[in-house]
């Protein structure tokens, strides 16, 4: 079946598109040139850096920094067209992807739609602890750190007690690790003199992580240097630590109750609801149980990358869900697609004689705050100050568009000597949950020392 237009009466070979992230982009460009027909389909108009996301959420960058218009990057490509529409299902006998407003048929489809934040059956909890995928995520956040201070003020200059404020991070990940360490350097050295009736070098940022270690996907040595680095900039790391329930303002670990004025959300992962929508296999957190061209079972036209795709390496081990792999999966399904149109097998069905994905892995890298990281190359482990200088050049390399590069290194050298955050702006409401509370920076129940003594912090 052919979906494609007739030109000179050859049908023209149709690829839809579904998410414009790093998988979905870099297979349209990596299509552009072959003799198809391409939509790109995604609810959003830009494209979103999302490794840089919690620079937006901490002040540090703006959104337009890190993100650009889809139209914008696949503008030079004729064959390429975008469509702003929310993909509602798949009819994979007839070869469409509906949407709202239409039906668009495919000849081959790449599902690319990314993950959001899980809360482990507890949806409840996303009101009070918003997690960070989107750049609406990172504003919220942005928006409710610093109307706590905010709030905070005008209490104390009313002349009510003036109690520390408290943070909580949840998760000990790689974009738990980043928020709380650059919140504490916000506190420590971007507000410190802003405030006239509170001291936000005062503030307690609590780091919680479920598992014995933060970082638990790197080495050992990585994770424990990670922790040390943390502590140096004033985080509190509470380790083998479970969240048993969040409201406004409090969080509770066991019997443990903790009052905060801000709680944020780094700890699960679940991917997009478009992969129960095909109607094959998922795993617990719904990502797609891809055969090894990453295609589906029975399907070999659909192809499923990036963080909705569940595929294990060579050595047995779930691929990450991070850039690098969704990159490398894009491009490798357009080199499948090509090849198969320039052979004539793209309709014949015949996945055993396509070569199997392999994720070759460069490193990985954490940022944990100024001149403060983690890097990891094969058996290469650096940390501190040469780990970051490669963690920007990476981050800064990848940034889609000159222009956006130009802007983030301006504006990080400019943080980086001067420990401003130039985008420490509060939009939307000026609410935040649980404020009522009448002290924040209190626990109830096990006293902190307890738990430290317990074995919860390192």
């Amino acid at each position: 079946m052919t979906t494609g237009k007739i030109t000179n009466g050859k049908a023209t070979h149709r690829v839809v598109i579904v998410g414009a992230g790093f998988g979905g982009l870099n297979a349209a460009q990596s299509l552009a040139s072959a003799d198809v027909e391409i939509t790109v389909i995604d609810k959003k108009n830009y494209h979103t850096f999302q490794p840089l996301l919690y620079q937006v959420a901490t002040a540090g960058l703006s959104p337009g920094e890190i993100a650009e218009p889809i139209r914008s990057i696949l503008r030079d490509h004729k064959n390429i067209e975008v469509l702003m529409a929310e993909v509602t299902g798949f009819d994979l006998e007839r070869r469409v992807v509906q949407t709202q407003e239409q039906e668009v048929p495919y000849d081959s489809l790449i599902l690319a739609a990314g993950a959001s934040h899980a809360y482990f059956g507890h949806d409840d909890w996303a009101p009070f602890a918003p997690g960070l995928k989107t750049i609406e995520d990172a504003l919220e956040i942005r928006r409710r750190v610093f109307l706590a201070f905010e709030l905070a003020e005008r209490e104390a200059a009313a002349g009510k007690p003036d109690d520390p404020l408290n943070f909580v991070v949840v998760g000990g990940g790689p974009t738990g690790v980043e928020l709380a360490g650059t919140l504490a350097e916000i506190c420590r050295h971007a507000l410190a003199q802003d405030f006239r009736s509170i001291d936000p070098r005062r503030t307690h940022i609590h780091l919680v992580e479920g598992g014995p270690h933060v970082l638990p996907a790197y080495p050992e040595d990585l994770s424990r240097s990670a922790l040390e680095q943390l502590e140096r900039l004033g985080v509190e790391v509470l380790t083998s630590t479970m969240v048993t329930k969040v409201e406004a303002g409090a969080i509770s670990m066991g019997q443990t109750r903790m009052n905060a004025a801000v709680i944020l959300w780094a700890a699960g992962v679940a991917a997009s609801s478009l992969g129960k929508k095909l109607q094959v296999p998922v795993d617990r957190a719904g990502r797609v149980l891809v055969q090894p061209d990453l295609s589906i079972p029975g399907h070999p036209e659909v192809f499923v990358i990036g963080d909705l795709a569940a595929l294990n390496d060579k050595s047995g081990k779930l691929l990450p869900g991070v850039a690098p792999v969704a990159i490398l999966e894009g491009r490798y399904v357009a080199k499948v697609i090509r090849r198969e149109i320039e052979h004539g097998k793209i309709s014949t069905g015949r996945p055993e004689q396509r070569e199997p994905f392999h994720y070759w892995d460069k490193g990985s890298l954490a940022t944990i705050g100024r001149a403060a990281a983690v890097a990891e190359f094969g058996k290469i482990h650096i940390s501190g100050f040469l780990a970051w200088l490669a963690w920007l050049f990476i981050h800064i390399l990848f940034l889609i568009g000159f222009r956006n590069r130009v802007l983030v290194f301006i504006q990080w050298a400019w943080s980086y000597f001067t420990y401003e955050r130039g985008a420490r702006l509060i939009t939307g409401g000026t609410k935040l949950p649980g404020w009522q509370t009448p002290v924040f920076g209190q626990m109830t129940g096990s006293k902190v020392g307890e738990e430290m003594s317990a074995g919860t912090r390192k």
